[in-house]
């Protein structure tokens, strides 16, 4: 650079006085290569707070009085440009002229380096355009959607942040900011009841302090609300541990980073966007995951229980059910880890954290189908026994009472006893449970979608888990000398329609309660919700 190798040859830098947040500036203390000229300080920093600290304004090679009149056409300037359609962010540039020797400065103490850059003359200002990354609309956009109020706290000026705000839409295009913009001066001005209320309204802070950062996280955490804090420099560490987020920039510095629960490797703000819905389909697969073992196991207890009241010969032997818990159920449950996240994951309210895993409402949908599971597996041996064709046809009252057939029980005349003792039953039964969890596990590919807007072929993983699922219940049924270790027996394709038609309602059992839930629960928790994050 021609005008760095210019300076060089004519000033030498002896020190610098580093950027502090109360003045707002740095400077740098040069002497003149040759002698006769008297050293000189270079300053650079905000605008407002430069320019109150100029008396002059460079004028060519000679300087004016930096009059009241002045300073206010200036300020006015550098305004329009942090607001206009560029919104620029500016940088003041000032010299101190008059003489001041390095040995009376004390460059120990930084509260007095505000008192060595008096009496300035004014050079110049420099606007630098940031534009936001295009994506930070997107992902701001989704933020409100989600219900996560995304606050700018910035070190700019006000006007400038402001205009940041409406470009990236946190601040519409025509909202009145009053009372949802403050600068850290404006804010320490508020009592602390004003404070609490402006972090309830406030989308945007500039200017501020580090501790200004801190109190910010305080308030929103005595409104019980989950903070997430970003930053990358020292100062914003106490305020990164503070939140119970801290999410660091992988630019930043090893404090910030050490302080925080994450770090960005790409330092952009749609990734943490991206974290939380994947945190949201995270814990969702988790509760499908849980609600699909859940109601299955309510089915075998039901099944069990139910032969156990009703009388009926036992439906499923412990082999059987040892076999569908270990081998048929645990493929598709892991393959529900893979689901993709729900269509409207982004347009949902934040969880409440103190919510339990399991509402009362999903405990009802868990025996709803579990108690559909369980009748499902002991209609289909009840079935055999009472109207199929190879079977032996008898009535309900005969198959309660099963353990008094014998030769000479009139009950049971021209019944062969044995028949009570038929893997046919076993084998319908243990069919329907494992088939009717296959669909069940279809059930289980989104809490409250509809199998019509999420199709099963949104999760591969599952359909192949239910196919080989399949495959290996067909395996014990048709594949010696799997039947007799497994005592079922190969099923006709009559009774595998059967099957069919007592396993298929649960899918309609379960669309029926997920429209309850989107139509008349769910929703009117979201309207609520969406009510009074409006009205915040």
């Amino acid at each position: 650079m021609p005008g760095k190798r210019v300076i060089k040859q004519l000033m030498k830098k002896e020190f610098t006085l580093e950027f502090s947040r109360d003045r707002k500036s740095m400077s740098v203390y040069c002497t003149p290569v040759k002698p006769g000229s008297q050293s000189k300080m270079f300053i650079k920093g905000a605008p407002e707070s430069v320019i109150e600290r100029c008396q002059y304004l460079r004028v060519g090679t000679g300087k004016v009085p930096l009059t009241d009149a002045l300073r206010d056409q200036l300020l006015s300037k550098i305004r329009d440009w942090g607001t206009g359609r560029d919104t620029l962010r500016c940088l003041a540039l000032a010299t101190r002229d008059i003489p001041l020797r390095k040995e009376d400065m004390d460059l120990e103490n930084s509260n007095k380096f505000a008192g060595y850059e008096l009496g300035l003359t004014f050079v110049g200002c420099v606007g630098m355009l940031d534009p936001p990354r295009k994506e930070v609309i997107g992902s701001v956009k989704l933020c409100n959607e989600a219900g996560i109020r995304v606050i700018m706290i910035t070190g700019d000026n006000k006007g400038t942040a402001v205009a940041i705000c409406r470009r990236v839409g946190i601040f519409g295009e025509d909202d009145d900011v009053t009372g949802m913009a403050y600068t850290g001066r404006e804010f320490d001005d508020l009592t602390l009841e004003e404070q609490r209320e402006a972090v309830k309204r406030g989308r945007c802070f500039a200017r501020v302090e580090p501790s200004h950062k801190s109190k910010i996280v305080g308030f929103l955490q005595s409104f019980n609300e989950i903070t997430a804090m970003t930053g990358d420099g020292v100062n914003d560490a106490p305020a990164l541990k503070k939140a119970e987020i801290g999410i660091a920039m992988g630019s930043g510095t090893a404090v910030a980073k050490s302080a925080s629960e994450m770090v960005l490797s790409d330092d952009n703000f749609s990734t943490i966007v991206a974290a939380v819905e994947e945190g949201r389909a995270i814990y969702n697969n988790m509760k499908q995951f849980i609600r699909y073992l859940i109601s299955s196991n309510v089915g075998e207890v039901v099944c069990i229980f139910l032969t156990a009241i009703l009388g009926l010969p036992e439906a499923l032997i412990p082999v059987q059910l040892l076999w569908v818990n270990l081998v048929t159920d645990g493929l598709p449950a892991t393959a529900l880890g893979f689901n993709p996240p729900d269509l409207d994951i982004m347009d949902k309210p934040p969880r409440n954290p103190k919510e339990p895993l399991i509402s009362g409402w999903l405990f009802f949908r868990y025996l709803a189908i579990g108690g559909y599971v369980g009748l499902g597996t002991v209609g289909a041996a009840t079935w055999w026994y009472l109207y199929d064709e190879g079977g032996p046809q008898v009535s309900f009252y005969q198959l309660r009472h099963f353990m008094q057939c014998t030769e000479d029980n009139p009950m049971f005349k021209g019944i062969d006893c044995d028949v009570f003792e038929s893997r046919y039953p076993t084998t319908m039964a243990l069919s329907v449970l494992v088939t009717i969890e296959m669909f069940n596990s279809l059930n289980s590919l989104s809490e409250n979608q509809s199998l019509i807007r999420m199709p099963p072929w949104v999760n591969f993983w599952l359909l192949g888990a239910i196919v080989l699922s399949l495959s290996l219940h067909f395996l014990i049924l048709y594949v010696e000398p799997l039947p007799l270790i497994f005592q079922v027996t190969p099923l006709h394709w009559s009774q595998w329609i059967v099957v069919l038609k007592i396993s298929i309602p649960v899918i309609l059992l379960d669309e029926a309660l997920k429209y309850v839930a989107r139509n008349y629960l769910e929703g009117d928790e979201e309207r609520k919700y969406r009510r009074r994050w409006k009205r915040d």
